[in-house]
């Protein structure tokens, strides 16, 4: 009988593919979006809901990079925000010469050298007990920046607050200044990010995700690749830190960034899907919008009388964990690629609509 030619199993291609990282419209349609919103919007949508969203967004590529590509896990993401937003603050005060985007820049790679410092121990740990140890940076830097003023100028309060905002004489210290400053960081970084992902080097973290002897075999220099994925992951989560601490809390202290802000960054890259780059928006956007619906679905209901503010996050914890004991179960590969899949039903339900039309 002659043999027929069948598809590959998408569970058989390579990583790449299957979790669609060949997108380069979605930075088109990103580009849109970003310059869509200032017109769509109010400053309450943007300032509350889209800014947030694409800073948590960053960081989980951040993070996602790290553990989706490479296989490593990290429980300290938001102690490298602490350490982007310290080092921006003190850079635009100490050394005022330097442009703004610069000053970002120069803060992410401050972060990353401590990322690559706090990375040293996955060259001989990994999983459960690499995942412990990086909970030291996320103490060392909370303690750091609480106990020693000298990091937010003396401020008796110990919080930081950006002198300047502002690029070629522009104050952008408005909604729609902050606005700008994180969508095009955002589009920035996801196009990084993307061009990082399907180069050699995201290759390589491919192998040593899916097998750290055998990339050994072939001649990949796993120790070297663990460390710059430490140190791409937290350039992300330190210019993540810069943009959550000046362009949406505006005042911010150590403990803008604690243990908690590094569970929603590990919930962003799970519930969006592990080895995805869009996906980590769609996490963001979840975890932003969900106490946001809580809160609208109380009022709606008129359980205000009934349900307080501690009722409410409660419930936004059981949300989000089942969520992901949802996903962990049926979904691996999280939000995005339900919605892919979603997609590709409809896609062909209207195909097959035009047919019999």
């Amino acid at each position: 009988m002659p043999e027929t030619q069948t598809s590959p199993r998408a569970d058989l291609l390579p990583l790449s593919q299957r979790s669609g990282l060949v997108k380069p419209g979605i930075i088109g349609a990103l580009t849109i979006a970003a310059l869509a919103v200032p017109l769509s919007f109010n400053d309450y949508w943007i300032n509350s809901i889209m800014i947030p969203m694409l800073v948590m967004g960053i960081a989980g590529v951040g993070l996602n990079l790290l553990m989706g590509f490479t296989g490593c896990v990290s429980i300290g993401s938001a102690a490298f925000m602490a350490v982007g937003a310290f080092s921006a603050y003190n850079l635009l005060l100490r050394v005022p010469v330097l442009p703004l985007p610069v000053v970002i820049i120069l803060a992410g790679l401050i972060a990353a050298v401590f990322g690559v410092l706090f990375g040293l121990p996955s060259l001989r740990i990994k999983g459960f007990y690499l995942a412990a140890s990086t909970l030291g940076a996320q103490f060392f830097f909370e303690w750091l920046f609480t106990n020693f003023s000298w990091f937010c100028n003396d401020n008796l309060s110990l919080t930081i607050t950006a002198p300047r905002l502002e690029l070629f004489g522009m104050d952008l210290k408005s909604v729609h200044g902050r606005y700008m400053i994180v969508s095009v960081t955002t589009l920035a970084l996801v196009a990084l990010a993307y061009s990082i992902v399907r180069s050699r080097i995201g290759r390589e973290w491919i192998a040593v995700s899916d097998m750290e002897t055998s990339a050994t075999v072939i001649g990949i220099k796993v120790r070297a690749r663990k460390l710059l994925a430490f140190g791409i992951s937290s350039f992300y989560c330190g210019i993540a830190g810069v943009l959550w601490g000046f362009c949406y809390l505006q005042t911010s202290n150590a403990h803008s960034f604690d243990l908690d802000k590094s569970f929603e960054i590990l919930f962003i890259v799970i519930i969006g899907g592990t080895a995805s780059i869009f996906g980590n928006f769609i996490g963001a956007a979840f975890i932003v919008l969900t106490p946001i619906f809580l809160n609208l679905a109380v009022v709606g209901l008129g359980l205000t009388e009934h349900v307080n503010i501690g009722i409410t996050t409660n419930l936004q914890r059981v949300l989000f964990g089942a969520m992901i004991v949802y996903i962990l179960i049926k979904e691996p590969d999280g939000l995005y690629k339900l919605l892919q899949r979603a997609a590709a039903a409809l896609s062909g339900a209207c195909r097959r609509l035009r047919v019999t039309a």
